[in-house]
């Protein structure tokens, strides 16, 4: 049976993820790890939780020798905007803290899955149909350290023969944990809006199209990837993935389809926006498809069904 980690494990992937891992594997295998955000009701009382701290070494070895850990889920770091809003800090959790992850799974043999993203890309990367070998120059700190990673986990892999592995995902949505900070994040409060106001004023221009990912999707492709047959991988990590690509008018439209008296302008928030133009319209996903078996399960039209039909229950409308 696995041991499992969950390192920021609060965070809007982490909380739901944990859970999902738990459900798999027996809550008392899965430890989510947080280092100062006081976790839900639901992660506290499901199972083992750990004050983790991943730029702190000796934090990351202490409850990984304490549960005999053999699977870490790295997903600590920061978002897209507010990472650029505190490069330096951002590269310290980002890099320090996954670094900090690698060397422990050197010492105590532990499979690593770290996410990285779309923000991998950047202008001179084509946009449409974005290869999984491609150029990647990100005009954001976010993006810098998401390439990073990418190579940090090719390297430890290379040379120590650690088994890591991971996805760029593109935009995530969710009904469980509100937005933290990203430049999709969009995507999730226009639905909020549209059942608390029935208004919603998007800080993207109209025909800002994006890759996105329901959260269910989201998780089944981590631990597909982690699940899956070593000797079929041939790239290992940040492979593309993706399940639907759209411009705020088409989310408009589909939330317009269950809820008729949604209105949605326009206020554009120029460092989001610049931050979505250099990110792909769609990625081609077709490696992870052929090495692991990559398929999603929703797409824009059942994603928005769901999504709102959950948020009613969640929000009592």
């Amino acid at each position: 049976m696995k041991r499992i980690l969950v390192t920021g494990s609060v965070g809007q992937i982490g909380s739901e993820l944990t859970i999902y891992l738990r459900e798999r594997y027996g809550n008392d295998n899965v430890v989510a790890g947080g280092r100062k955000t006081e976790p839900s009701k639901e992660l506290r009382d499901s199972g083992p939780f750990e004050i983790v701290d991943c730029t702190d070494l000796e934090a990351v070895r202490k409850v990984t020798e304490k549960y005999q850990i053999d699977t870490i889920y790295h997903l600590a770091a920061l978002l897209s905007a507010v990472a650029e809003g505190n490069p330096q800090l951002a590269w310290n959790v980002n890099i320090n803290g996954l670094i900090n992850v690698l060397e422990v799974a050197r010492e105590y043999n532990c499979a690593v899955f770290t996410p990285s993203s779309i923000g991998a890309f950047g202008l001179t990367t084509p946009l449409d149909n974005t290869p999984q070998d491609t150029i990647q120059r990100p005009g954001t700190m976010y993006g810098v350290t998401k390439v990073s990673g990418e190579l940090l986990c090719d390297y430890y892999h290379q040379k120590y023969g650690v088994d890591t592995r991971g996805v760029r995902y593109p935009g995530i949505i969710s009904y469980v944990t509100p937005p933290g900070g990203g430049t999709t994040d969009y995507a999730v409060e226009i639905f909020y809006e549209a059942i608390k106001n029935k208004r919603y004023t998007c800080f993207l221009k109209k025909g800002t199209k994006l890759d996105m990912m329901y959260m269910p999707d989201a998780l089944k492709a981590a631990v597909d990837l982690m699940e899956a047959d070593a000797s079929k991988l041939k790239h290992r990590n940040a492979f593309n993935v993706t399940a639907m690509s759209f411009a705020p008018e088409g989310i408009e439209a589909e939330v317009k389809k269950i809820i008729p008296e949604f209105t949605m302008d326009y206020d554009v928030d120029p460092l989001r926006q610049g931050i979505a133009e250099s990110w792909p319209n769609y990625m081609d996903d077709s490696a992870a498809k052929e090495e692991w078996g990559w398929e999603p399960k929703y797409d824009l039209q059942e994603m928005s069904r769901d999504m709102i039909e959950k948020l009613r229950i969640k929000l009592k409308s």
